[in-house]
């Protein structure tokens, strides 16, 4: 990896003075004695895009990362020149642009400090390749903390570590190792109790060292492209990552089915062997919604095939398995086998969809079915292709979700594991070598799967998992972290790296429970499990060649361990799905570190175990073996331990008991969460009332749910129910008030109202100003009442 001093030893280049200024309307162009460009744009008040050129020349302006639909607009902006330099302000911040050197200062309006320029912008000529390696430096102030940049494997603020963004097929990979699956340049800054964001678009291998080479200086580079970076501030955290999504998307709300629990290996097969494990979960009833099949289900590994003796009749079962509540994903690799007879590489070869090398061959490398060729995905052509591939799969044989697999590309027996960096791609036009487009390749893949997959289950939502990505990819797909280990070290990694994927704009995430490589004994399976339920992507996926895993694999104790938090994530169903509408809405991400919920309390800054899950559950795993309780920091707050109601007040760190059928888990005061009842699979029952837990506070909270037709598209035409409760909570009464959107008509009239915590006795209920007897409601002493979802108002009067 190049580091800072051997650019600079090798002689790197710097702007000098400015000698001229345009502007455009949002636009503002500063030009540099020695031809470079700073093209400034603003995006909003608090959302700046800075991007250079060198030799007065931009490169053609394209990015795979950003959203279609960018919100944009600023309230004001002026521009001052000063003697010494320009000062550039909106209503949220002031951007001063130093003359002499086009060193870049932001500050609030107020005076303080956001970020501001080191060496600034650099760059040194690139002779084994052409064009720069630009680079950018930062001040480091004292105190200052990082956090984001996606899958990393390391401490949840990344301050004096330096990272590696090449998304690289990494087995069995370490903690701290580098580089990983996913290419995310996008890191929060923490600094004096304000936060910003840097989002550095560039898809060549990227480099970040946070404080790791200079104790005082924090900066990122890139092997070719442009200096090209969006900078976003808060001054909260939730602000920054919320300006960061919006810049790169959402995905649509899944299948309620998604957010269930999967079982996948490598590989279930035969058939008998996929109807087997359908028939054992309904029979030891642990509830499971979609069943995975690795690549062995190929006729020999080609895709978009099926292996006939082994599955004779694949239509056939994936309609029982959709009749036993069973939804079947299939895994799809971009390798397609040299092969003249098969019909995938015939469409391919005639159209000349694979990537070629420099000097005109095709790019070949060995995966699964031996010799490939890979499609050039950047090819729009190409993913129009692909996506028509999904027919017979999808709309024909039946198949409801498919999984992307070895997209980084990852190439066998070749030290690089992947395509060589000469290898040529359309880029949509703007033509590259692979050195640009590795970094996307796995997500133009996903992305035409996704294409494919939304037109041939349409009118159902599409449901797709990729492994590679690149910032944006979060718009079409599902993601997990990799092939991860069966180890204690890899439990606390999975944590680390939800919190992390989350806070980088991708919450539709979840690890291989109990890890993919070695084996887990029974007491790590079942505390990973108790972890994942509060991940937004449940899947257990194993390699198979050390044994089973699935969740009767441990013997009884830990079979009834997991069943209990599976169905635990089965009554949950409600939260998350809610938790999911407002990431989609608001770009809130739906796992929290503490420093996300609280910036303010230092205490927070290095926090790795606890996090939020939605707005309203905190969560703590247990991650050492032969622990009867654990060490527990709690938030601003008071926080009820959902197991025994005892309430914490936040701000200390404490013992808390977690035996092995106990994970710590805490539900925000004042939260009134929804429950469904618990189901074998999504749909199996019509949902008869919905039961609502409510943690009484003195005070005020406000919580949601959202609820649709859990699956299709209606609920864009307003077919949908939110419902919005205001909770506020005096010495001898509550009231609770309900405010409702959407046209959706939900299957249940009552809602089952649960009390926590109510410091006096029920004596009057009234609901909409009229006094209700106790049978009406069916008053269950201090702990239940059950009334009509359509009320407006509940107030509950003590004795």
């Amino acid at each position: 990896m190049i580091t800072n001093t051997e650019i600079e030893k090798r002689g790197n280049q710097q702007p000098d003075h400015i000698v001229d200024f345009k502007q455009e309307n949002d636009k503002l162009h500063f030009t540099t004695q020695n031809g470079v460009i700073l093209e400034l744009t603003i995006l909003r008040d608090s959302a700046i895009r800075f991007r250079y050129a060198t030799e007065h020349v931009f490169e053609p302006d394209f990015s795979y990362a950003l959203n279609d639909d960018v919100n944009s607009g600023y309230n004001e902006l002026s521009v001052e020149e000063e003697t010494a330099a320009y000062i550039v302000s909106t209503s949220k911040i002031n951007i001063h642009i130093k003359k002499s050197n086009l060193k870049v200062k932001i500050t609030d309006k107020e005076g303080t400090v956001i970020s501001e320029d080191e060496l600034g912008f650099h760059w040194e000529e690139n002779y084994d390749y052409g064009g720069n390696i630009v680079k950018m430096s930062k001040v480091c102030h004292s105190g200052e903390s990082y956090y984001g940049m996606g899958d990393k494997a390391s401490h949840t603020n990344l301050k004096g570590k330096r990272v590696n963004n090449w998304v690289t097929d990494s087995y069995a990979y370490g903690k701290d190792q580098e580089p990983l699956y996913k290419a995310i340049p996008f890191y929060v800054g923490l600094n004096q109790n304000m936060a910003y964001g840097v989002f550095f678009d560039n898809s060549f291998s990227t480099y970040f060292d946070f404080a790791n080479e200079k104790r005082n200086v924090t900066s990122f580079w890139a092997d070719g492209g442009e200096m090209n970076y969006y900078f976003f501030y808060g001054p909260k955290m939730g602000q920054v990552v919320e300006a960061y999504t919006d810049l790169t998307g959402v995905p649509e709300l899944p299948p309620l089915w998604a957010l269930g629990f999967h079982q996948s290996k490598w590989s279930y097969y035969p058939e008998k062997k996929v109807k087997d494990l359908a028939a054992t979960f309904r029979k030891l009833e642990i509830p499971c919604d979609a069943i995975y099949l690795d690549i062995d289900y190929m006729d020999g590994f080609r895709c978009f095939t099926w292996d006939k003796q082994r599955f004779p009749d694949p239509k056939k079962m994936i309609q029982e398995l959709e009749a036993d509540g069973f939804k079947t994903v299939t895994m799809i690799d971009p390798g397609i086998k040299i092969d003249r007879d098969y019909w995938v590489y015939q469409e391919a070869m005639e159209n000349e969809y694979f990537c070629r090398r420099a000097d005109g061959p095709h790019f070949k490398g060995k995966v699964w079915p031996g010799e490939c060729k890979f499609p050039d995905f950047t090819n729009p052509e190409v993913r129009e292709w692909w996506a028509g591939l999904y027919k017979e799969m999808i709309a024909d044989m039946g198949v409801h979700g498919v999984w992307n697999d070895m997209n980084e590309p990852a190439v066998m027996e070749v030290p690089t594991k992947t395509a060589n960096l000469d290898v040529r791609h359309d880029y949509d036009g703007h033509r590259c070598s692979h050195r640009k487009a590795h970094n996307v390749y796995g997500m133009q893949m996903v992305r035409a799967t996704y294409n494919g997959i939304k037109k041939y289950t349409f009118p159902k939502r599409p449901f797709v998992l990729t492994r590679a990505a690149y910032s944006g990819t979060q718009r079409y797909c599902a993601t997990w972290t990799g092939d991860n280990v069966a180890t204690w070290e890899h439990l606390w990694i999975a944590n680390v790296q939800m919190q992390r994927m989350a806070l980088s704009g991708y919450s539709f995430v979840g690890s291989d429970i109990g890890g993919f490589a070695e084996q887990p004994n029974g007491e790590l399976f079942a505390r990973w499990m108790q972890l994942a339920i509060f991940h937004p992507f449940c899947r257990v996926h194993s390699s198979g060649d050390h044994g089973d895993q699935e969740p009767w694999s441990f013997g009884q104790e830990i079979t009834g361990i997991v069943r209990k938090f599976i169905e635990l994530r089965y009554k949950l169903l409600p939260y998350i799905y809610t938790t999911f509408y407002k990431y989609i809405k608001d770009g809130l991400p739906m796992i929290q570190s503490l420093v996300f919920y609280d910036q303010e309390d230092t205490q927070t800054h290095f926090r790795t175990d606890e996090f939020l899950f939605g707005e309203q559950m905190l969560v703590c795993p247990v991650q050492e073996p032969n622990a009867q309780g654990r060490r527990m920091y709690f938030p601003k707050g008071n926080w009820y331990n959902y197991w025994t109601d005892e309430v914490i007040s936040g701000g200390v760190e404490k013992w808390v008991s977690a035996p092995l059928h106990v994970i710590p888990f805490y539900i925000k005061e004042g939260a009134m969460i929804p429950k469904y009842p618990v189901q074998q699979y999504v749909g199996e029952k019509e949902i008869k009332e919905l039961e609502i837990d409510i943690y009484f506070k003195e005070g005020m909270e406000n919580s949601e749910v959202y609820e649709d037709q859990q699956d299709g598209y209606d609920y864009k035409k307003g077919r949908f129910s939110l419902r919005r409760f205001r909770l506020r909570g005096k010495e001898n009464e509550l009231i609770i008030q309900q405010f409702k959107d959407g046209n959706y008509i939900t299957t249940y009239d009552i809602f089952k109202l649960s009390f926590h915590g109510l410091p006096f006795t029920i004596g009057i209920v009234e609901v909409d100003n009229e006094e209700v007897s106790p049978e009406d409601i069916k008053l269950n002493g201090n702990n239940s009442i059950e009334i009509s979802k359509d009320f407006t108002e509940l107030h509950i009067i003590g004795k």
